[in-house]
């Protein structure tokens, strides 16, 4: 019988109910307890959407409906669900499919754009896992989908949505991923923190392809892109955040706002807090009307984009 081949689809996790807050944001603190007023902003984030903590469950969602899809095409596929700061962890899946007996595996994170500081963590949770434990399946990564033609018809086609649903004459179309920490170097540009990329930032870079390609498959007039949902950290973030370019283009006379947030794949607090509260109470303030695209989630249109995805990798990847 042949070993199935291994579908590991990771994220980067979520607190499993409002009890497991404190040890969630400890994890991604690096083991370092958060102060009392940074948990209980927290807290109030969560609570204020309704101490709802969907990742999770959309993720499998997500893990299942791929492997569905790929074993359409006949060979055997099995889904893994690796998480960066929540169980089941990435550890975990990695110890399962060894157990398995998976012999080869393809890796896929839950995040379009490559970035040292984030995909590449995840990949080398995998590697340490493998070298600690004293073997495991053969793994080649998806490193990146931002600009796949699949994923390009699908934003495309949730931003029309949103801008028929929404009203607005001619709103401004602003494409948002998660912002990280930046550093300068010597040509005075700025490049994520801890990241090499030459000659500029893979991740900014691809924020903007993923915008530009989406843009030109509506005839976009107006598209912009900004950064959303900063660490509260002393380092500088990548700008400008979603809220200063709302305010700017207000100050414009700007109608509306669609934003895009094309750097996540599923609702959690960076969408149902940061936009749909934060963002919205900010645009609502400066006078400017605000919608936002659905999330893909476990769509079937997205996870047939997945599934075109990791078929293209494997297409790629010698066996």
């Amino acid at each position: 019988m042949t070993a199935p081949l291994g579908v590991l689809v990771m994220a980067y996790g979520t607190a499993s109910g409002p009890d497991d807050v404190e040890r969630y944001y400890t994890d991604i603190r690096g083991g370092r307890a958060p102060s009392p007023e940074r948990l209980a902003e927290l807290k109030y984030r969560y609570a204020a959407i309704g101490d709802v903590f969907p990742l999770l469950e959309t993720t499998r969602a997500q893990a299942d409906g791929l492997v569905v899809r790929l074993s359409g095409d006949g060979g055997g596929f099995r889904a893994y669900l690796g998480m960066k700061h929540s169980s089941p962890f990435i550890e975990d899946a990695v110890a399962q499919m060894r157990t398995d007996g998976v012999g080869r595996a393809i890796g896929i994170v839950m995040a379009p754009h490559w970035s040292g500081m984030s995909i590449e963590t995840y990949i080398q949770r995998v590697h340490a896992a493998i070298d600690e434990n004293g073997g495991g399946p053969e793994l080649s990564f998806v490193r990146s989908f931002h600009d796949h033609p699949g994923y390009v018809r699908f934003l495309a086609a949730r931003v029309g949505e949103a801008m028929e649903r929404s009203g607005i004459g001619e709103p401004v179309v602003v494409f948002t991923a998660h912002s990280l920490p930046v550093r300068s170097v010597a040509d005075g540009s700025r490049r994520c923190l801890r990241c090499d990329c030459e000659p500029t930032c893979r991740y900014r870079d691809g924020l903007q392809r993923t915008a530009d390609l989406v843009a030109a498959e509506l005839g976009l007039e107006h598209h912009l892109i900004a950064w959303q949902s900063a660490g509260r950290t002393e380092d500088p973030w990548w700008g400008p955040s979603l809220e200063e370019v709302i305010v700017q283009l207000a100050a414009e006379g700007r109608e509306g706002v669609v934003v895009c947030s094309a750097g996540f794949v599923a609702d959690h607090l960076e969408t149902l807090y940061d936009l749909d509260i934060e963002a919205k109470a900010v645009a609502a303030e400066a006078g400017i009307a605000f919608a936002r695209t659905r999330m893909p989630n476990a769509d079937p249109a997205f996870l047939d984009v997945l599934a075109d995805v990791v078929r293209d990798h494997l297409a790629e990847v010698p066996a």
